[in-house]
């Protein structure tokens, strides 16, 4: 937990730096000079491979485009669960047990409104997590963005990276049931934590989100970018909720970055969570293989003298990648990364750069367990991914910066 104050807040909810200026997104993060790098992130995977990220390169400059699909209002208050799972854990908040919420938490208030008959009883709302809904709700209705209140939230937390919800306007993640009374559409929330996501899901709707524009600073981050990374969230609610956001993918295909994506599924089952219930509902099986199909390759492969070719499922350690690639411009910085653009190019020289496809990949990491798993026009890299503890977390993410070329 961090010792030191955070700064105060005014009259109309908001957080002042000590400085006396107002908390802006920048003073999360932002280093001259480091290494850029940009990440897609949930809640709880995401948070975690954000630690090794953060421990594998202390020095980068470290933005994470945050899902707010997620979000709900409760009892009045603005909740943000995965913006507030990455802010806990990268501050030193986190209920390391459960992997949300605060440590040491307690549920008097929860306790309470139940007595009084008052629910929902699925939603966990913990009294040291009530002031960070608080403070949020407060700031946002005195005319505060989302990237503000975020921005001030961080400045308590001191998580050592930007942090950025993916669009300041409101986007809520819906799942259409059958139930006994009917076909109807429930909060993902509901589904997820009151229905364990056992209900099968019919469809996975993103409402507002046709409406929405990308929160300041999101495309900039994409587009200054030395690397783009997809830590292992969930591929549905998680990081589709944020290519949901009009703009957002079309900026991912543009950055001149590599983008290395993280599978979330070893062995034909999620890593956690019931994301298997999520693909099931967009009709994408249970794979690393279908996942990174899923989010596509951004690029057919490129063809030169080298004769290029994607990726094949070869097997590193972590701690010596052989194939990095480049980004949209192909100017990848590993051993076979110098010649043809695009993802799971290996021409040493004058090769053709493919044409977009509309994916998002350049490279994709799957477990040991999924060796041989091939994407189209994707470099696939098989090594362990299960993130035991820090260093194991610490070496996936060196593998994926080994096949970005950083």
């Amino acid at each position: 937990m961090p010792a030191a104050a955070g700064p105060a807040v005014t009259g109309d909810g908001m957080r002042i730096g000590s400085n006396g200026d107002t908390v802006t997104g920048r003073e999360c993060a932002g280093r001259e000079g480091a290494v850029r790098i940009t990440a897609l992130a949930g809640g709880i995977g995401g948070s975690r491979f954000l630690l090794g990220v953060r421990a594998a390169l202390p020095d980068a400059d470290i933005t994470v485009i945050g899902n707010t699909g997620d979000d709900i209002t409760l009892h009045g208050l603005r909740i943000c669960p995965d913006l507030d799972t990455v802010m806990y854990t990268l501050g030193g908040g986190i209920s390391t047990e459960r992997g949300w919420g605060r440590e040491a938490e307690t549920f008097t208030v929860a306790e309470e409104l139940a007595a009084y008959g008052v629910g929902p009883a699925w939603f966990g709302l913990g009294d040291r997590d009530l002031a960070t809904h608080l403070v949020r709700t407060r700031m946002l209705d005195a005319g505060y963005s989302l990237t503000d209140v975020t921005a001030a939230l961080c400045r308590r937390w001191q998580p050592g990276l930007r942090l950025l919800p993916m669009s300041d306007d409101r986007v809520e993640t819906h799942v259409v049931v059958d139930t006994d009374q009917g076909r109807r559409a429930v909060h993902f929330q509901e589904w997820w934590l009151g229905m364990r996501a056992a209900t099968p899901a019919q469809e996975i709707i993103s409402l507002g989100a046709e409406r929405a524009r990308p929160a300041p600073g999101v495309l900039d981050a994409l587009a200054d970018a030395d690397v783009v990374l997809l830590p292992p969230s969930n591929p549905v609610v998680s990081i589709g909720s944020i290519l949901a956001v009009p703009g957002l993918r079309a900026a991912l295909a543009a950055t001149p970055a590599p983008v290395i994506g993280v599978s979330p599924i070893i062995g034909g089952a999620p890593v956690r969570g019931m994301a298997d219930a999520c693909l099931r509902a967009i009709g994408v099986a249970t794979t690393a293989a279908a996942v990174g199909a899923h989010y596509g390759a951004r690029r057919t492969p490129a063809t030169g003298e080298g004769g290029g070719e994607a990726g094949t499922g070869e097997t590193i350690d972590g701690t010596a990648g052989s194939d990095a690639i480049g980004g949209a411009s192909g100017a990848g910085a590993g051993s076979h990364g110098a010649g043809g653009a695009g993802a799971g190019s290996h021409g040493a020289g004058g090769g053709t750069a493919g044409a977009d496809t509309g994916g998002i990949l350049d490279g994709w990491l799957v477990d040991t367990a999924d060796t041989g798993a091939q994407v189209p026009g994707v470099t696939v890299k098989a090594r362990p991914l299960l993130m035991t503890d820090i260093d194991a977390t610490i070496g996936i993410v060196r593998a994926a910066l080994e096949l970005a070329g950083v």
